[in-house]
């Protein structure tokens, strides 16, 4: 497998797999690091996301991808169909912890609700690691810059997730999505779909995304510290406007 998107997969699945049970508040307060992931988010959002559904649009316009020709403004409605899809799953899993609070760790082992979150969110990873073989034209530093955005993103989800889910999660949930980024990475250098097609799974994966970030990585203002947010912006943004 040539260049450097199993190497970026590896390093994300390790997220998963081992750094997301890191106490990072240990040695830095949550607030501070929280805020400055949630600024690196935001920068990669305003500078990448939104402009990369730009440009998949005007793949979209030119297909011939049946009734996808027929439809306006198609990147954006599948975006929106991503961040729909994954706020209801957020929904449903705050309401099935309010309605069970005294439910044991490992309750939810079995749960339908707790397999279908795990395999929807795995099916997001193996997006992003079937994408990844798209960095194989991109400078060094322009992949060390998405390595970052997306970590930070992953091990925030991830907690997330443990909270959700507790110990059915670090038992099986993580090594679902571990694995899920590798499987995606290695179908990405085994097959390459249109151009187009990629514009779909893309769009869908940047609903998930812009939800993702807003909800999770930006804190509220008792949880949040702005120069830390500003900071994680301006320095991810000035790095990439730097490329």
């Amino acid at each position: 497998m040539e260049g450097p998107g199993i190497v970026l997969a590896v390093g994300l699945a390790l997220i998963h797999a081992f750094v997301s049970k890191l106490n990072v508040s240990a040695l830095i307060p949550e607030h501070k690091w929280l805020s400055f992931a949630g600024g690196v988010s935001i920068g990669y959002v305003f500078l990448e996301v939104f402009p990369e559904l730009g440009h998949a649009q005007e793949e979209l316009e030119h297909s011939a991808i049946p009734m996808v020709a027929y439809l306006e403004n198609h990147v954006y409605l599948l975006a929106l169909l991503g961040m729909v899809i994954f706020y209801g799953l957020d929904i449903w899993a705050l309401t099935s912890r309010r309605l069970n609070p005294t439910i044991d760790n490992t309750a939810s082992q079995g749960s339908a609700f707790f397999w279908i979150h795990i395999t929807a969110f795995a099916v997001l990873n193996g997006i992003i690691g079937y994408l990844l073989q798209n960095l194989g034209e991109h400078s060094l530093l322009q992949c060390i810059l998405f390595f970052v955005a997306v970590a930070l993103h992953l091990f925030i989800i991830d907690q997330g997730l443990r909270e959700h889910h507790k110990t059915p999660y670090d038992q099986q949930g993580r090594w679902i999505l571990t694995g899920a980024i590798i499987v995606g990475a290695i179908v990405g250098q085994a097959f390459h779909l249109q151009e187009a097609a990629i514009s779909i799974i893309w769009s869908f994966l940047a609903g998930s995304l812009i939800l993702n970030i807003l909800k999770r990585e930006l804190p509220d203002e008792q949880k949040s510290c702005f120069w830390s947010f500003v900071g994680g912006a301006s320095l991810y943004t000035g790095l990439l406007l730097s490329i």
